[in-house]
């Protein structure tokens, strides 16, 4: 039976192990395949999708998809950075129109951010402008970080309809009414939503900034794969941000941006100053307090170790550091160029337990108190911490509907990056949500469709996890090595000896058949024997130890079917007479006929040994 269990536990310990290593065999071989024929796989995948156009289903204030190989209606900016000398205030950085390097689809192309820490700016007037009324504003458009992303920007600019907008001098300044998009520099990443509004009274503009989302943003900037962005105003004065159709951040205009749209009732009044006995001490020291007389502030916080012994073979005479004997002057050392030659020193190896002039160590000074400080009480002229008095805003103004921002005409790309090929697509810009949906579907979607199928398979993304934290490597050891440690620990046959109890009866003990005469006799010796002197016993239980202790050390014999009734026998015989005396089992014996010889045995051999 056990032997049936073993070849089935091995047979499916191997089974698991070669599949595990077929698998991992596949999976090298794939990835070898991959890394080979990355760009024919595909363009096969890429084949077998057939791409359109997105078309707007609805009513839209601006699309572009970038499909046609041109850059109709773009305008690329010709202005220069206040501020900057004349060569950096250039926006002379290169746009260009191309596929994606990786997971391509035919016949999709991108805007593409072509330069390196220079300044870029392009910008498109809008079918229409949009005017913040009964509708929602929902803006949408994708970014694929290609080479990741150092430091630099991937957000728009809606543009404020004013009149004097031209294109072709947008610039850092141009008056805009919303700024959206990805933003990172250091390990700072961002998904700017800021908008601008307009402070009724003075006809100033403010920026005011959404809080930042509570998700962690990093994988949008370092994946490498295209993401789509979308935010959506709505007229009851809300905003939702999304990534990849995934709400990420929402809120409330008048209350989860910074500053507030609505600005305080009251501010303090800068006129107003802090009169000169105006007490902030909340504590101030007892005046009633008196220093004990008994307090010695000239006692040292630490005194020398009266306890401490000069340790033995300490060098007083030696110094600790000493010029090393075996650097020399170089020969073209000149002290006139070169100031005088010092030779390097170097620790003083007689100094095994110590050199210089030994000083006891120090240690707390049981009798110090320090300076004494009257203790701190409340004050009671305390007036509290003083602040200017308020009064009321002169500015003041509250606007229940901030969503009614200022009209926008254009949508323009301002940015500056320390990488190149970032790849813009699919802008949108409507009212109705299932516009926007559709749009994406067709755009996004499909870019979304080739990555996953040209996703690495799970062998690849742990290798290259390890490659980048060795310490998992560990983790993949005691993870695959755990499973197979179990199955050979519960399946592998152990060898299992018989184990008999330390009641186990000699072989000695077992009694055989014997004659009346047989029996007279031993009895006539078991006498003797009791006669004899007390040594005579201890050597005799010294010689039943050592045979017992051989016949536990050696294999159990096989016993016949007779030996083993005596020994049941003799087992119930004990059972019944545990409790009983000496004379009573004695009393037993003798009434025993001698037709239960082998039994009687049993019983005097019991007598005997108690």
């Amino acid at each position: 039976m056990h032997s049936q269990g073993f070849w089935l536990c091995l047979g499916l310990l191997c089974i698991s192990a070669n599949a595990e290593f077929m698998d991992d065999e596949v999976e090298m071989a794939d990835s070898d395949e991959n890394s080979e024929e990355t760009d024919v796989n595909e363009d096969e995948l890429s084949s077998e999708i057939k791409y359109k156009t997105p078309q707007p289903i609805g009513e839209v204030y601006f699309t572009e998809t970038f499909d046609s190989g041109r850059l109709a209606g773009w305008v690329l900016s010709k202005a220069k950075k206040d501020d900057l000398d004349m060569e950096t205030s250039k926006y002379n950085g290169r746009w260009e129109i191309e596929e994606l390097k990786e997971n391509r689809v035919p016949g999709d192309r991108g805007l593409v951010l072509k330069s390196r820490a220079k300044h870029h700016a392009i910008s498109a007037a809008l079918a229409k402008p949009f005017i913040f009324a009964d509708k929602p504003l929902i803006i949408q458009y994708e970014v694929n970080f290609q080479d990741g992303i150092d430091c630099g920007g991937a957000y728009i600019k809606l543009l404020a309809d004013i009149d004097d907008l031209n294109l072709e001098n947008f610039y850092d300044k141009t008056p805009y009414t919303i700024m959206f998009g990805p933003d990172k520099c250091g390990e700072d990443y961002k998904l700017h939503f800021i908008f601008r509004h307009k402070h009724p009274k003075t006809g100033v503009f403010e920026e005011k900034h959404a809080k930042p989302p509570e998700v962690d943003l990093k994988k949008f900037f370092t994946d490498r794969k295209t993401h789509l962005y979308t935010l959506v105003m709505y007229p009851d004065d809300t905003f939702e941000v999304l990534v990849d159709q995934i709400t990420v951040n929402k809120g409330s205009l008048l209350e989860d941006v910074i500053p507030s749209v609505n600005p305080p009732k009251e501010i303090e009044d800068l006129s107003d100053e802090k009169p000169n006995d105006w007490d902030e001490r909340a504590k101030i020291p007892d005046p009633s307090a008196v220093k004990p007389e008994d307090w010695d502030e000239s006692e040292p916080a630490q005194i020398e170790d009266l306890s401490a012994v000069k340790p033995d073979g300490w060098l007083d005479d030696e110094p600790i550091y000493i010029p090393d004997p075996s650097v020399e002057k170089p020969q073209d050392w000149n002290e006139d160029m070169d100031g005088e030659w010092e030779t390097p020193r170097i620790s003083n190896p007689a100094c095994q337990i110590g050199c210089g002039e030994w000083k006891p160590p120090m240690i707390d000074n049981p009798k110090y108190k320090g300076v004494w400080r009257p203790p701190m009480i409340d004050n009671p002229d305390y007036q509290g911490i003083w602040s200017p008095r308020k009064i009321p805003n002169p500015d003041y103004f509250e606007d229940e509907h901030p969503f009614l921002l200022t009209s926008f005409s254009a949508l323009g790309l301002e940015l500056w990056s320390m990488t190149s090929d970032i790849f813009f697509d699919n802008f949108i810009i409507c009212s109705e949500k299932e516009v926007a949906d559709r749009w994406a579907a067709d755009g996004w979607g499909m870019k979304r469709m080739i990555e996953d199928a040209n996703e690495p398979g799970v062998l690849t993304q742990l290798m290259a996890a390890a490659q980048e934290y060795p310490w998992l490597w560990l983790i993949y050891l005691v993870t695959a090595g755990l499973p197979i440690a179990l199955i050979t620990s519960f399946c592998w046959p152990r060898k299992v000896k018989k184990k008999y109890e330390d009641a186990e009866y000699k072989k000695t003990d077992i009694c055989k058949p014997q004659t009346k005469g047989a029996l007279e006799q031993e009895v006539k010796e078991e006498k003797a024997a009791l006669e004899k002197p007390v040594d005579l016993e201890e050597e005799k239980k010294q010689s039943d130890g050592e045979i017992l202790e051989k016949e536990e050390e050696g294999e159990p014999e096989e016993k016949s079917e007779e030996e083993i009734e005596i020994i049941e026998g003799r087992e119930e015989g004990n059972k019944s007479n545990k409790s009983g005396s000496e004379d009573e089992m004695k009393e037993a014996d003798e009434s025993t006929g001698s037709g239960d010889g082998p039994v009687k045995s049993v019983r005097k051999r019991r007598v005997r040994k108690e």
